[in-house]
């Protein structure tokens, strides 16, 4: 994704377009810390690194006590402490290698993990390579998170909480790995305390991963060939996640066929076979969990797997319990909600290989009286929300005519000030696009503009979340896309994403 541009309305929301700061090559200090300055000062001082902005005590873990946990039971190790021999990683980072803990509902960030493991190119601009349990150990490590359009660097130190000696989130399954559960610290510092990790979109994560684009498909609700589209995501290295619906009783309970309710899970591949003369598309599918499986067909013990030839098994069929399965694409799209897909690029949304897309991205803000104007019902005010003009420039017919017919993808999210996730109320916020007429030149159209003029695109609806976006296709022309609140007077900063299909060929 390129670096950010500036609408003319929002440059005081930015200091200036040549600014650095926040790209990963100079990642902004999240709470002031430098990690380099921390551990000079650790080696000249002979101590180890002891983070008092995210201290080793209860405050860290559930300040507003939601969690069902005696604090008083927990003591803070460094991994030096629970193992005799601690390795950052063991073997390289494998989905395989952690289980989430029993004490918090974080498998939405878990399964985003899942996927992470996967591209080691992105793994490592979350985890800087620069650190290890070996040379130049001061018990500080430090990650990296891309959190509303700007990379941070987060800082931590190395203790851990543990009830027993044992990691009570989440663990390795190699007892002396600790990357994840110090990625999940990281995290964590970042959300405020592990308890604000507590219940998510698994979106949330792979954006704060990637910084990448972004796009979500209901799976019963689209006409677009979702395999398809995911199997390019796959080759294009693309983070995968689903989620399934909470259904009629509590989260998290285990229907008959396996699948968890109202839980999250990493894809981790599709393949197609060829069984009894037949092709068969298939999703592969991870529970954070590390356990707890799909039983129906195209699962680890179906009888169906006997019908592929055996080069098709040995490229896909596992009996371990480690909470992966293959499934067909029609029972994925029949047992999970909806799709997450987040890749550096939006190339992989069209089929062609001939085409590329260009993307933009603004830094704005809805300011109470002045720039928060509500939905479009709210004639009178609704013209006094950030205005945003975009070109669709006409296609040939090839590029037109494709597989993909959908042109332009708008991304919409929402940042508020308080640091603590759990504390942050995000508004019901969407977009509206109008076209514009050629005649029109304004610079910012006024009220009158909007009266009885219906958008021709919009988001889905309002709705109460972090982050929209919407996949769809405009004709050739000037057009106005207008993010919002869906009430007037409500404050908080954001930032638009407009990815709009090349007609320029992509680059070998």
């Amino acid at each position: 994704m390129p670096p950010p541009r500036l609408n003319h309305q929002d440059l005081r929301n930015e200091s200036t377009t040549k600014d650095k700061t926040g790209t990963l090559d100079v990642p902004l200090k999240f709470l002031d810390q430098d990690y380099q300055e921390l551990q000079k000062s650790c080696f000249t001082n002979k101590m180890r690194f002891v983070d008092d902005k995210f201290p080793p005590d209860s405050s860290s873990i559930d300040p507003q006590k939601k969690l069902k946990l005696d604090l008083d039971q927990i003591k803070w190790f460094r991994p030096s402490n629970i193992v005799s021999n601690p390795q950052l990683i063991v073997q390289g980072a494998s989905r395989f290698d952690y289980s989430q803990g029993s004490y918090l509902g974080n498998c939405w960030f878990l399964a985003s993990v899942g996927a992470l493991t996967f591209q080691k190119e992105i793994m490592d601009q979350v985890m800087p390579a620069d650190q290890s349990f070996g040379k130049d150990y001061a018990g500080i490590f430090h990650f990296r998170f891309w959190r509303f359009g700007k990379w941070i660097d987060v800082v931590i130190d190395d203790k851990l909480p543990t009830i027993k000696g044992k990691l009570i989130f989440v663990h390795s399954k190699t007892s002396n790995e600790f990357w994840p559960a110090l990625l999940e610290k990281a995290y964590a510092k970042v959300c405020g305390s592990y308890a604000d990790m507590h219940a998510g979109c698994v979106s949330e994560a792979l954006l704060d991963f990637t910084g990448g684009v972004h796009v979500y498909f209901k799976l019963k609700q689209t006409s677009t060939d979702l395999w398809s589209l995911m199997d390019r995501a796959a080759k294009a290295k693309a983070l995968m996640g689903c989620s399934t619906s909470r259904g009629d009783t509590s989260a998290n309970t285990v229907l008959p066929n396996g699948i968890v309710q109202g839980h999250a899970y990493t894809v981790t591949g599709v393949f197609k076979v060829t069984s009894q003369g037949e092709p068969v598309r298939l999703v592969r599918v991870l529970n954070p969990w590390g356990k707890g499986e799909w039983t129906g067909a195209w699962s680890d013990k179906s009888l169906l797997w006997n019908s592929v030839s055996e080069s098709d098994q040995s490229n896909c069929r596992s009996s371990a319990i480690d909470g992966e399965f293959w499934m067909s694409m029609e029972d994925f799209a029949e047992n999970f909600r909806g799709i997450d897909i987040c890749c550096l690029s939006p190339d992989f949304l069209d089929s062609s290989s001939k085409y590329s897309w260009t993307s933009t991205c603004y830094y704005g803000s809805w300011d109470a009286g002045t720039t928060a104007g509500g939905r479009p019902n709210n004639k009178e005010t609704f013209w006094t929300n950030p205005q945003f003009r975009v070109k669709i420039e006409e296609l040939d017919k090839e590029c037109a005519s494709g597989q993909c017919p959908e042109n332009i993808l708008v991304s919409l999210m929402q940042k508020h000030e308080n640091r603590y996730r759990s504390l942050v109320s995000n508004y019901f916020i969407g977009f509206s696009v109008f076209v514009i007429p050629p005649e029109m030149k304004d610079e910012k159209f006024p009220a009158k503009f909007f009266y009885n003029k219906h958008p021709v695109e919009a988001s889905e609806k309002f709705t109460q979340a972090r982050h929209v976006m919407k996949f769809f296709k405009l004709e050739p022309g000037e057009y106005l896309i207008v993010p919002s609140t869906l009430n007037p007077n409500e404050r908080a900063k954001f930032t638009l994403s407009i990815f709009l299909k090349s007609g320029s060929q992509k680059r070998n």
